[in-house]
């Protein structure tokens, strides 16, 4: 039903919150881990649960053996006892992202149909890297994922340190996006309220629209990172929820905008 893309220029909680959006969606989800650090919510979150046999970085092994599409759905991990949340694991060592650079737009492809099939896809890019100022590093990063979802969201803290650490990461996404992407608008906020700035605060300084707000739960936050079974204060599952309700307004308006015809997607492709 959307693809959307989180990443941060700096450390900023983007795991976490990828994690509260597809536990929060309000229709199955896909969580992909996408970020060329390596993911951790298999060994965090699950416990360790499954082998490293599967996962993001097997794909790409079967992108080259042609057989990606048939093993596709074989990887993906349930993370609720319904199973309406699935998990795409991501790599096990940054050194397999560069094995990754042709099979970006080929995983692309596939989380398409995961969203025609009517899951809210929610890929965790992890940490913007550039090649310079104004160029993505299209090798080992997954730009082809970013530039084909419906929103990119830049996961800052609504403090000083963090939105001064967006800012080189806001011209880059811009830049890629209006040039290789769906356009520089595709660019929004998902700001986690650790801070005193709000979000209109926020979007003056920066010149970016804030597209959801997430709460500062730091007890939640540790279950959602590590799988320690602790009471949580339900503030950020709460806030997740809330925040799909923008972040959905905004990729039905972008979807208008970009085919009012409403043409599904193997049909535009086509066009």
């Amino acid at each position: 039903m959307s693809v959307i893309a989180l990443v941060s220029g700096k450390s900023s909680g983007v795991t976490c919150s990828a994690l509260a959006l597809a536990l929060a969606s309000p229709r199955p989800s896909l969580l992909v881990e996408a970020d060329p650090a390596g993911g951790t919510i298999r060994t965090g979150y699950l416990g360790g649960v499954g082998s490293a046999a599967t996962g993001l970085h097997r794909l790409a092994a079967a992108d080259r053996q042609g057989t990606l599409a048939g093993e596709f759905q074989s990887h993906l991990y349930a993370l609720d006892r319904e199973g309406q949340r699935l998990l795409l694991p991501g790599l096990t060592h940054p050194a397999q992202a560069a094995s990754m650079a042709r099979t970006w737009d080929q995983l692309g492809t596939m989380l398409a149909v995961m969203d025609e099939s009517g899951y809210d896809v929610i890929i965790d890019a992890g940490r913007i890297v550039g090649e310079s100022e104004s160029r993505l590093n299209t090798t080992s990063y997954p730009a082809a994922l970013l530039r084909r979802a419906d929103v990119v969201l830049l996961v800052v803290r609504n403090t000083q340190t963090s939105l001064n650490s967006a800012a080189p990461a806001v011209r880059l996404l811009r830049e890629d996006l209006a040039h290789q992407g769906t356009g520089a608008d595709a660019l929004a906020f998902l700001v986690i309220e650790e801070g005193v700035f709000s979000a209109s605060n926020i979007q003056q300084a920066l010149n970016v629209p804030v597209a959801g707000l997430l709460a500062w739960d730091p007890a939640t936050a540790e279950i959602y990172t590590h799988g320690a079974h602790k009471k949580t204060s339900r503030a950020l599952p709460r806030s997740a929820r809330s925040a799909h309700g923008p972040i959905n307004e905004l990729v039905t308006r972008r979807r208008a905008q970009l085919n009012p015809a409403g043409l599904p997607l193997a049909a535009r492709r086509a066009s």
